[in-house]
């Protein structure tokens, strides 16, 4: 089976580290030429000479207003691949999330993914073929007592993904998403630290997070990233086109269900 996407064009938000630069790094190994997108010129041309050798380039736009969403879309040309990776989170006690919090998360983790996927999606079905993917979380749908807002946000997201399949229905594009779990990010590490004890080494911590906040885990570890880029380049991919319209796990089991 070849996940060969030569010819394709995708655009990867959030995309200068983490989950989104290796997304990025996988899309561009199956043959796409990759946009990495992030807010500072600096980091995007970090994350560009960090895939040295591969077809990426990079585009700085602030994808959370108008504007820049509208000059990463001009940027990039017709874009094949959307992924829209770009999210805000961290913890909160639920009573003291304020207003701005809460419109914080809707803008950056919803408003910015609909508004990409409105700009795009008309390109993508007159040409008959196109992939947007939306990057979840299993708070979505485990919501978590620490941080509501995110996971409502992420609740929000799966809907807005399932929404635009509808609208791109019968057109050859097709609109997923992928819910990840408990990820190996320098992000969540500082999460972890937040939930555990900051004199336990890494590896101790990150045991003590998911036996404590995580048991639900069936693989009882974070996940790495590149296996969360996995899903999401088979998604992008020809192979994958029966598939929309879903919510797909990339999640170790934490999410307790036998349904995708």
């Amino acid at each position: 089976m070849m996940l060969d996407l030569s010819g394709k064009t995708a655009v990867v938000t959030g995309s200068t580290q983490g989950i989104g630069l290796a997304i990025a790094r996988r899309l561009a190994e199956a043959g796409a030429d990759v946009v990495i997108n992030g807010r500072s010129d600096e980091r995007v041309s970090q994350a560009v000479a960090s895939l040295s050798g591969l077809p990426v380039r990079g585009v700085a736009a602030d994808v959370t207003t108008a504007e820049g969403a509208q000059a990463l879309v001009d940027a990039a040309g017709g874009v094949d691949i959307l992924v829209n990776n770009l999210g805000v989170f961290g913890s909160t006690p639920a009573l003291e999330i304020s207003d701005d919090e809460w419109r914080r998360f809707f803008e950056v983790n919803v408003l910015s993914a609909a508004r990409l996927t409105r700009l795009v999606l008309p390109g993508m079905t007159e040409r008959g073929w196109g992939r947007v993917l939306n990057i979840a979380s299993d708070s979505a749908v485990v919501i978590p007592e620490e941080m509501i807002h995110y996971g409502a946000s992420k609740s929000a997201l799966l809907a807005v993904s399932r929404g635009f399949a509808k609208a791109a229905a019968g057109t050859g594009v097709t609109v997923n998403s992928v819910i990840a779990g408990p990820t190996h990010t320098e992000g969540v590490e500082e999460f972890v630290y937040e939930m555990v004890d900051r004199s336990l080494d890494w590896e101790a911590a990150q045991r003590e997070f998911m036996r404590t906040a995580r048991p639900q885990s069936l693989i009882g570890r974070l996940i790495e990233p590149e296996e969360i880029a996995n899903m999401v380049v088979y998604l992008a991919s020809p192979l994958a086109s029966a598939t929309t319209g879903g919510a797909l796990r990339v999640d170790g089991g934490y999410v307790d269900s036998i349904l995708p």
